[in-house]
């Protein structure tokens, strides 16, 4: 399960929060009300034997074989080759990185991470998401755990909207996302080239039920 990265987006820089704030905790431009994320993703939808937790140095290794997996599909991503795991850490926030682990073997089995669209105030609560299931793990309720602690961690760490692009063909993560309350706002389309292909991308979102909307 995977679905499509905008390319072109603006990430925070690498000293940089949701918020707009040093990782140090320096004070910056925090919307009034902002919460501090938690330091742990609660997995109560999780498969048996799964444990939904904080990425970590040590699983990076497997974060890039299940990403450069789900590339390797041609239907998560407008990109092709996975990051090294100096390009993937500085564009994603650490506080909304989480993988889906066998409690048994420590084996990662997905992973969901977040990237700030923004790195102006107003857009201090909009991240850009991507969720990622090893290719032998799939259908077997992984992705929406990962996906249902990730929106939790968001709402905790004051995120208001949630968005990303999905390719049309890739009718799982679209269904999965509408599942967990994602709304589809739109299609743009032929807006990149992959593999020589134009293709469509469908623009989904997810709002804060504390924002009212």
């Amino acid at each position: 399960m995977a679905h499509d990265e905008i390319p072109g987006r603006t990430v925070a820089g690498r000293g940089q929060d949701a918020f707009g704030r040093g990782r140090s905790g320096a004070a910056g431009h925090e919307e009034p009300g902002a919460r501090p994320a938690t330091a742990q993703a609660a997995g109560p939808d999780a498969p048996p034997g799964v444990e939904i937790r904080p990425m970590r140095r040590c699983d990076a290794e497997q974060v890039l074989a299940i990403y450069q997996a789900g590339l390797d599909t041609g239907q998560a991503s407008f990109e092709t080759l996975a990051p090294s795991w100096e390009g993937f850490t500085a564009a994603r926030l650490p506080h909304l990185r989480h993988v889906a682990c066998d409690t048994g073997t420590g084996q990662v089995l997905g992973w969901v991470a977040a990237s700030a669209v923004s790195a102006r105030p107003v857009y201090a609560g909009v991240v850009e998401h991507g969720v990622y299931v090893h290719p032998g793990c799939q259908a077997q309720g992984i992705g929406r755990a990962l996906l249902a602690a990730f929106v939790s961690a968001s709402q905790d760490a004051g995120v208001w909207t949630i968005q990303s692009g999905v390719f049309p063909e890739n009718a799982a993560s679209l269904a999965l996302h509408r599942a967990l309350g994602f709304r589809v706002v739109g299609i743009r389309e032929r807006i990149g080239r992959h593999h020589g292909v134009w293709r469509d991308v469908v623009m989904i979102e997810r709002r804060s039920t504390s924002t009212g909307t």
